[in-house]
């Protein structure tokens, strides 16, 4: 391959739009160009990484018995309303109607495809377990596409399903995953923490996420060093057992608080840490009152709440609403005296209160002092906040570290969810029917590529491992006008090409600076530079990523780079 006969268009500056390394090194090397907001075209190199990686997923899938598959990206409707999906995918569907105006979605994932499949053609127990797999362009309709290929509109991905007869059968199934993932992403030359993590709109009773590793990724886990890990969304605050708040014994007393409306300022005004404070937020939940109590110096996990509610829609009441509840200006609001028609939930830190500072729900004033079970009653304990670094780990009681880095790979134990909602059944061996019992397995391959130049990238560009490279070796003359050079250039291309080591030749007429700053930033993992040692008989062999250089024979330059490419 022949750079001045290649697609291959690098530039020296950083775009602007780019906000992290992937996304400005991608498009700095020319693997990608943008066509509009979240879309993006991959050129000759980028595609070439993709191949590479899908390659690696498509092995690791068919070792543990998945089935290759290629469904439809055209779907009608009505399968998100028979699933019930429809309304939890809201604006993030894909939606468009054909000429006789019947709507249909782009497809953002496969559940109900292959749950209608199952449905038809696994009628019996005899064909199960079976899991399919495809490698398909999938849609999502990004409200603030970002980072380049990381949150794109239209992605690559391969999504694989499973269908058993048990739980233990799905289990089963579950860590073979689990293994090939685990294979997929090691082969790819990368480090990364398998987490727990949160089921979100896909549903489902367990699921963990592959975490690539990177400072600039936009998944925050949080790790032990046992080796537990979780995604933060999913993550439980738990503290050592230390009361919070003074202890009281008579009842609570009213302290005036002008204008302090914020967490912040009532402590620093009562001269005490906002850990002693609770805040009371206030939400509509389906059609009732709803009160969520938190510790002042914690955030409300959104996630956690509607997962609470279990599908009911959720949202924070208006200024009017609090107004019009607890009789009290916004900012004041607190769980003493709401009427009996308001449910108070709390965080499970709340248990920890001996007293609490919370709002009167009157103007500036606060109640110093409160105890739950004596001046109002918490109807349920729930895991409501974000928890953080410091937090104590579930298994060994240590605290929690924050790491950064880039989802790659999630997997669901869905159960029943699909199959009941499409009365999708098999029959047993008493010729009874029950519903199947699903997983499912996403793996992102145009987003791999992001995370590996997240993850291994320098000052001067990428830093491919080789096992997911455009190609292992460049072959660089710095001066293409030198007949000698240039003919031991294309000499050693074509050994190495019968050698069936594909090469990228700079052939290009150029200064060697220009040629040596983008071959750093294409980041092939060699080297070969064919310059004026080649009158003593010399090549040089650079090694990316260490960047060792080695003097070579040039009689031995193809026997020695192919040992250095096959090690």
């Amino acid at each position: 391959m022949r750079w001045s006969k290649s697609c291959i268009p690098t530039f020296k500056e950083n775009p602007a739009e780019a906000e992290i390394p992937s996304h400005r090194l991608m498009l700095r090397a020319g693997l990608i160009r943008k066509l509009t907001s979240g879309v993006y075209t991959f050129l000759p190199l980028g595609f070439k990484v993709i191949k590479k990686i899908e390659g690696i997923v498509r092995e690791e899938m068919d070792a543990i018995g998945c089935q290759e598959v290629l469904m439809p990206v055209l779907h009608p409707i009505e399968i998100y309303e028979e699933s019930g999906r429809l309304g939890s995918f809201g604006p993030e569907l894909f939606k468009l109607q054909d000429g006789r105006q019947r709507t249909f979605a782009l497809g953002p994932t496969h559940e109900e495809v292959i749950t209608m499949i199952a449905r038809d053609d696994m009628k019996s127990y005899r064909t199960l377990p079976q899991c399919l797999y495809q490698i398909l362009i999938k849609f999502r309709d990004e409200i603030r596409p970002r980072y380049g290929v990381v949150r794109a509109r239209e992605f690559i991905m391969k999504d694989a399903y499973s269908f058993h007869q048990s739980a233990e059968s799905l289990d089963e199934t579950y860590r073979a995953m689990e293994g090939a993932y685990r294979r997929i992403i090691e082969r790819c030359g990368l480090s990364y923490r398998i987490v727990e993590a949160d089921s979100g709109y896909i549903g489902g009773d367990e699921s963990h996420e592959f975490v690539v590793l990177a400072g600039s990724g936009e998944s925050t886990i949080l790790s032990c060093s046992c080796g537990y890990a979780v995604n933060i969304e999913r993550a439980a605050g738990r503290e050592l057992e230390t009361p919070r708040g003074a202890r009281s014994a008579g009842a609570f007393e009213r302290v005036h608080t002008p204008g302090m409306t914020t967490v912040e300022q009532v402590s620093g005004f009562l001269s005490v840490t906002p850990r002693e404070v609770v805040k009371t937020l206030l939400y509509r939940a389906g059609d009732r009152d709803v009160a969520i109590l938190i510790p002042g110096d914690r955030e409300l996990n959104d996630i956690k709440l509607v997962r609470m509610f279990d599908g009911e829609q959720v949202r924070f009441l208006d200024d009017g609403e609090i107004k019009r509840l607890t009789g009290g200006p916004v900012g004041f609001s607190g769980p003493v005296g709401l009427s009996a028609e308001t449910a108070v939930y709390a965080d499970n830190l709340v248990k920890g209160y001996d007293s609490m500072i919370v709002g009167a729900n009157e103007a500036d004033t606060h109640l110093r002092g409160v105890k739950a079970g004596r001046d109002f009653t918490i109807a349920k304990f729930e895991d409501l906040v974000w928890a953080r670094e410091g937090d104590l780990c579930p298994k060994c009681g240590a605290p929690l570290t924050k790491s950064n880095g880039l989802e790659v790979g999630h997997i669901f134990k869905l159960g029943t969810k699909y199959s009941r909602a499409m009365n999708a059944e098999f029959l047993d061996e008493a010729g009874k029917s029950h519903p199947f019992i699903m997983g499912c397995y996403g793996f992102g391959i145009s987003r791999m590529v992001a995370a590996a130049i997240e993850q291994l990238h320098d000052k001067d560009g990428i830093v491919w491992p080789q096992s997911i490279a455009p190609m292992p070796l460049i072959v660089l003359p710095v001066n293409s006008n030198d007949a000698e050079i240039r003919d031991t250039a294309y000499r050693l291309e074509e050994e190495f090409e019968r050698c069936g080591i594909e090469t990228l030749l700079d052939d290009r007429d150029l200064s060697p600076g220009i040629k040596f700053k983008d071959a750093d930033l294409v980041g092939i993992p060699y080297r070969l530079t064919i310059g004026k040692k080649l009158k003593d008989g010399m090549v040089e062999l650079l090694h990316r990523s260490s960047r060792r250089v080695e003097e070579i024979p040039v009689a031995e330059a193809v026997e020695r780079t192919m040992e250095r490419i096959k090690t």
